[in-house]
């Protein structure tokens, strides 16, 4: 679907379907297991592995996301059978239209509270064609885009490595990614780059005292035109090392967000120090651990369903890559994270050039 500004009062109910990322994602082969995620990002192929110019697009998300068996690799080829990629699963879909109607109710008791004020008449017709708009996209939503099958399909998996901790390399950085081929006729239209809505959960100033909690947001950070914030770099391995922000406490870190299925736009922090964790076989892996951003008024940084979403964080006032959430640890059974374990972006996208050469990851139109 197409972007709109926070004018519009279909803007946050309509985040589900808009070709921006955080983008929910589920694919042919993973429908009845309920399994479901986030896109991370999009690259331009460029040229091809023949170095012949290429105009695809792809998507990335993590490999246990997109595909079952995460022990080999994968890749499509030829006329054999796709695994379809679509945006939203029927759960995710479900809650999308019932957030569209939950808004129309809310829409309605202030209409009703205005209408009984008649020095409020411009505040009635206001939310009148609010809640006009609101039918609208809940119609076209619902004849639009309800066959998961034929409307909600955007591409299918092309290419996943098995799911690996780089032993070799030394790093001990987990590798648990794979692209889609986008489908132009579905995506070109609307393609914006790897840009990030800010949304409405939060005010511009509510949010810039999350990201800068010390002060010096105003200088550092201008909220961006229609909450749309452009990725456009990426965070080094000495960037990660030795942060240079500060905590509400006076601790260094990273101040990062994420945009995810689950919990949408949140803040985190980063403290510099990389996170050791054993997977089932017993071979230790280092990740990047990112805690809750410290405010008790904030929701956690991430639950079940945010996989793949990119963490970012913004420096000298441009947003850039830190990693690609993969896994979380919880506490009692909970299905929030108190500790999200992301790969770094640096390593994620020299991953991805592996394979894919002439990546570029920061154009702006298809």
């Amino acid at each position: 679907m197409r972007h709109v500004d926070s004018s519009n009062a279909t803007h946050y109910v309509r985040c589900f379907l808009t070709a921006l990322l955080s983008i929910p994602l589920a694919t042919e082969e993973m429908e009845e297991e309920d399994s479901q995620g986030t896109l991370t990002l999009c690259f331009h192929e460029n040229k091809d592995k023949d170095g012949n110019p290429s105009n695809k697009v792809y998507g990335v998300s993590n490999y246990h996301v997109l595909r079952k068996n995460t022990t080999v690799d994968y890749e499509h080829r030829g006329s054999t059978p796709m695994d379809h990629v679509r945006v939203c699963a029927m759960r995710r879909f479900q809650c999308g239209l019932d957030e569209i109607t939950k808004a129309i109710a809310d829409r309605g008791i202030l209409a009703d509270l205005w209408a009984r004020d008649i020095a409020k008449q411009r505040k009635l017709d206001d939310e009148t064609e609010a809640i006009a708009d609101l039918e609208a996209l809940h119609d076209d939503v619902t004849k639009s885009w309800s066959d998961i099958k034929l409307h909600r399909n955007i591409g299918h998996v092309q290419y996943a490595a098995a799911i690996s901790v780089d032993v070799e390399g030394g790093t001990l950085y987990t590798s648990d990614w794979a692209a889609f081929l986008a489908a132009g006729a579905k995506v070109r239209d609307e393609f914006e780059g790897n840009v990030v809505d800010l949304g409405s959960k939060y005010d511009p100033q509510d949010l810039t005292d999350m990201l800068y909690p010390l002060g010096g947001g105003p200088t550092a950070f201008k909220f961006p035109d229609e909450r749309k914030l452009r990725i456009e770099g990426c965070a080094t391995k000495e960037d990660l090392a030795h942060p240079t922000e500060f905590d509400s406490e006076g601790q260094r870190c990273i101040m990062v967000g994420k945009d995810g299925n689950t919990t949408d736009l949140t803040v985190g922090r980063y403290a510099g120090l990389v996170s050791f964790t054993q997977n089932e076989v017993g071979i230790e892996s280092v990740e990047l651990g990112i805690y809750n951003s410290g405010d008790k008024t904030a929701e956690v940084f991430s639950a079940k369903g945010d996989l793949g979403s990119l963490v970012w964080h913004i420096t000298n006032g441009k947003a850039r890559i830190v990693g690609q959430l993969h896994s979380g640890q919880n506490k009692g059974g909970s299905t929030s994270n108190h500790v999200t374990y992301c790969t770094p972006g640096w390593y994620l996208l020299d991953q991805i050039k592996k394979r894919f050469k002439y990546a570029d990851f920061y154009s702006t139109t298809w």
